[in-house]
């Protein structure tokens, strides 16, 4: 049998820069492939290609054997390819149900919209994922992050796809819901469905895909069977050398000091209660929980985003009401948000401009921003995070998710901020990055600046962390040293059931 989806000699280029060369891949019926590669190595550019959303400049792509070229998702989603991108592409005020089947919306005999049949159909979708708690009536813009991620891939499993392109899935997704994923993936592999599967996430690649194909720099590096190579073959092909010490030893160099920043009986209906928590200074504190654990919402209230309803915030000791983000940047307080599309950046102005947003004030003359200095300040951060890129004009919302977050950190981490809250701070970024921006996090507690690390990748919070608050069902469930943490351990407090038992606890 031959290969039911193939590509010969992929070219891409945007404005000077080559994204894909020469690009050969091949997935085989059946078979979940994996496509890894580090930001900017033409991994998801790829996948558009393949889904009809960009052109080719040259080559060929054949399905099942047969030469196609889509001029737009739709054809490529009728031949039988669909994808799931990193970011969600959602309707926030249609329902769960009219997101799932928009333009595809089951009707009765007289044509009109059969709202019960695609509510049903909704439902069994959502059974057959495991996302019973999500009601398919209900509006998108109500579901968390992660519910919307698992609404995304939903969408495109719907269409029954020959193909599925999952594009880093488990970006926002707790362990539960990977799994839940993997399962999934499974039950529609023995029924013939392929995947190719891109994740930064090693782990993954080994425990879901069959076969990878590696990229770096827009060309192709690899093909292997994941049976036949370990992780170190993958970071060597990807970043070109051995990553030894990913989270680096910045613990080992640190005490921490005195208490800058704390929470007392801190609450927000719906969101969290009675939170009592402490940020010292030269200390990570790593903030695990699972979906609606009241993670980013706890943050927000701590920068101003939104306001609590309870409860006293202390900085430096004194009682502070911070009312908004740029009140709590000039107390000297960092935010890296978890959503970098529509919170994070300003996906329309240039990577130069997005470098600045926070900094303006400082780089001022008068009424006039220095353009010299926002420049330097850019070609800085560009250099020191390898953002891929034409240059430091070029749109942020044109770069790849995985260089958007680099920006995106670079942003928040160019400066010593007294107090840093970073929420998932290495979404969709690949192993070598990762150890930079890991890096620099260490480097700026060591300095003495405070850090709040949200994150639901559990080693990221177990190698990072001086200690974890672990919140459950928005209330503070537990503390953990660093001596005492296990994923075991943490899991148990998060979700509540004694490990050694496999009761609540």
């Amino acid at each position: 049998m031959g290969h039911v989806l193939e590509t010969r000699g992929i070219t891409k280029n945007f404005t000077g820069t080559k994204a894909l060369d020469d690009v050969s891949i091949y997935v085989e019926p059946g078979e979940v492939h994996g496509i890894v590669g580090e930001n900017g190595a033409g991994k998801s550019t790829l996948m558009k290609i393949l889904s009809g959303i960009y052109r080719k400049d040259s080559g060929e792509i054949f399905l099942n054997g047969k030469q196609v070229e889509f001029n737009n998702p739709n054809e490529a989603i009728q031949s039988g390819i669909g994808i799931v991108h990193q970011e969600v592409s959602i309707v926030p005020n249609l329902s769960v149900a009219e997101n799932i089947f928009a333009n595809r919306q089951p009707v009765n005999a007289l044509g009109l919209i059969n709202r019960k049949q695609m509510n049903q159909d909704t439902m069994a979708l959502l059974e057959e994922f495991g996302a019973r708690d999500i009601d398919p009536g209900g509006q998108v813009r109500f579901l968390t992050i992660a519910q919307q991620q698992v609404l995304e891939i939903l969408k495109a499993m719907s269409c029954n796809p020959s193909v599925l392109i999952l594009d880093e899935p488990t970006s926002s997704l707790t362990d539960n819901e990977s799994e839940a994923l993997f399962a999934s993936i499974r039950r529609l592999k023995e029924k013939g469905t392929s995947f190719i599967y891109i994740s930064h996430h090693l782990d993954e690649i080994f425990k879901i895909c069959d076969s990878i194909s590696i990229l770096k720099d827009g060309r192709f590096v690899c093909r292997a069977d994941v049976k036949d190579i370990d992780q170190p073959f993958i970071v060597r092909n990807m970043v070109g050398r051995e990553i030894t010490d990913e989270y680096g030893s910045g613990q080992k160099q640190r005490t921490a000091g005195e208490v800058i920043f704390e929470a007392r009986q801190l609450g927000r209906v719906s969101e969290f209660a009675k939170v009592d928590f402490k940020l010292r200074k030269s200390e990570i504190v790593g903030v695990f929980g699972l979906v609606g654990a009241g993670r980013t919402e706890l943050a927000s209230s701590f920068v101003g985003l939104t306001q609590p309803e309870t409860g006293e915030l202390y900085f430096e000791g004194k009682p502070v009401k911070i009312r908004s983000m740029k009140q709590a940047i000039s107390m000297g307080m960092a935010y890296v948000s978890e959503d970098r599309k529509n919170s994070g950046l300003f996906l329309k102005k240039t990577i130069r401009d997005n470098i600045v947003a926070n900094k303006l004030k400082k780089i001022a003359k008068g009424p006039f921003i220095s353009k010299k200095t926002g420049d330097r300040m850019a070609e800085d951060a560009i250099d020191r995070y390898s953002v891929a890129c034409s240059s430091k004009e070029q749109l942020a919302g044109d770069l790849s998710g995985g260089n958007q977050q680099k920006i995106l950190v670079a942003e928040w981490l160019s400066d010593v901020p007294r107090v840093l809250i970073v929420d998932e701070p290495t979404k969709g970024i690949d192993v070598g990055s990762r150890s930079q921006i890991y890096g620099f996090i260490n480097d700026l507690a060591n300095q003495g600046t405070a850090v709040m690390m949200i994150s639901s990748d559990l080693m990221e919070i177990i190698g990072m962390s001086d200690r974890v608050v672990v919140m459950k069902d928005g209330f503070v469930a537990g503390e953990v040293a660093k001596e005492d943490m296990t994923e075991e351990h943490i899991l148990s407090i998060a979700t509540g059931v004694n490990q050694e038992r496999g009761i609540p606890s």
